[in-house]
């Protein structure tokens, strides 16, 4: 059975770092497409970051391009999400997320997966 779990969050002060840790079991992680998610107090989720399962490459909402890092480990069958420069605005529920099958690309579109974890929280505040 697939299963993931996050891990890393915390509380932050704005400007700092944060990394957060997604741990895959029952599949291999290498081998799928895996996105981050993040859900702030009464909005809803929205994709931060992807990696494609086609060409390994990553992609980025608008809103954390150049701050927000995203990379894999193999060995581990892990992917993290380095958060720098934090924002009180990036405060929220953060989520990684794995699709059925091949996916083909990076998604940052909710609809594309369908194994998620049970998130962690990152508090951005002084």
């Amino acid at each position: 059975q697939e299963q993931l779990v996050e891990s890393g969050g915390g509380l932050v002060q704005p400007g700092g770092s944060v990394r957060l840790s997604c741990a895959a079991s029952g599949f291999i992680m290498e081998y799928y497409a895996i996105g981050w998610f993040r859900q702030a107090p009464g909005k809803g989720r929205e994709g931060v970051s992807c990696v494609s399962d086609v060409d390994e490459r990553a992609g980025y909402a608008d809103s954390v391009k150049g701050r927000f890092t995203m990379s894999r480990d193999e060995a581990k069958n892990m992917v993290y999400l380095q958060l720098n420069d934090l924002k009180p605005e990036d405060t929220a529920v953060y989520y990684c997320a794995a699709p059925f099958g091949a996916l083909g690309k990076c998604s940052l579109l909710e609809k594309d997966y369908v194994h998620w974890g049970q998130g962690t929280q990152v508090i951005v505040s002084s």
